[in-house]
């Protein structure tokens, strides 16, 4: 029988990465896969790694959750054991060499080079609430639509999915100037189309549009204030161009009120 591949979590046992743990620990039931808590670096490192395992395993008795105390860059492990994983989980903050991995260009680094889904737990993690995904019609896009829709369904939430239409549309020297009325119609349409085979794949998943005339950081941010997850997609277009490499990158990875899932496209 095949091992199953695990949900990794990258911690150091500050708070946040406690968070991370036991987030990462109830996705791991939920998806029936075994719990990988990976240390790098870290002071009393063992010592770390048992009582995060001990918590883990009392908040979550049917959890399967091993250890593990590693020398090197902790991006770089991360990604490293991403390869193997199915799903990466992170805290949004750390110490020490974690901190890193967490905080600044080096977050960006693994949310995009990971070869698996990246969540970057911020804040208190809701069990309610919608799931949120940017939807932009790029490959990306659509590995985040599948990401989301799952999630959706096994927790049984609603999905809200949001479109930021290009700003030129509304620019004040547009020529001819568009009505905002039928751009805002012909992007809802487009935006139906986009979510259809989605919707018939998943009939239990109510699912709610949002076409929003801001910035994508702005829009996405927004609609996931009370979001139990908000989902990204690793490349994008459109509104969501450049989202792992720019501000728009630091804007939801570090600014979002719910853990931030970044997909990675596999065409």
């Amino acid at each position: 029988m095949a091992r199953s591949r695990p949900v990794v979590v990258g911690v150091d046992g500050s708070p946040p990465s406690v968070r991370a743990a036991l987030w990462a620990g109830a996705e791991a039931v939920r998806t029936g896969l075994p719990l990988h808590l990976v240390l790098v670096d870290g002071t009393q490192a063992d010592h770390t790694v048992d009582e995060l395992t001990r918590r883990c395993r009392k908040a979550v008795p049917e959890l399967v959750v091993t250890g593990e105390v590693t020398a090197g860059h902790p991006a770089r492990e991360l990604v490293r054991r991403s390869t193997d994983a199915q799903l990466l989980v992170v805290g949004s903050h750390g110490h020490g060499a974690f901190r890193e991995v967490l905080l600044g260009s080096t977050s960006t680094s693994l949310a995009a080079h990971a070869r698996c889904p990246v969540v970057v737990v911020r804040g208190e993690p809701r069990t309610t609430g919608p799931v949120v995904v940017g939807v932009d019609d790029s490959p990306g896009s659509r590995a985040a639509l599948r990401h989301a829709f799952d999630h959706a369904s096994h927790r049984r939430a609603e999905l809200i999915a949001v479109q930021a239409l290009p700003d030129a549309h509304f620019a004040a020297n547009a020529y001819p100037t568009p009505d905002p009325r039928e751009v805002r119609t012909r992007a809802d349409l487009h935006l139906a189309e986009q979510l259809a085979g989605w919707c018939a794949d998943y009939p239990d998943v109510a699912v709610h549009r949002d076409v929003a005339n801001q910035h994508p950081v702005t829009a996405l941010c927004r609609a996931a204030e009370s979001a139990q997850l908000l989902v990204v997609g690793h490349r994008g277009r459109g509104g969501f161009t450049g989202l792992l490499l720019g501000s728009v990158a630091h804007g939801v990875l570090h600014h979002a009120p719910c853990p931030v899932a970044v997909v990675r496209t596999t065409s």
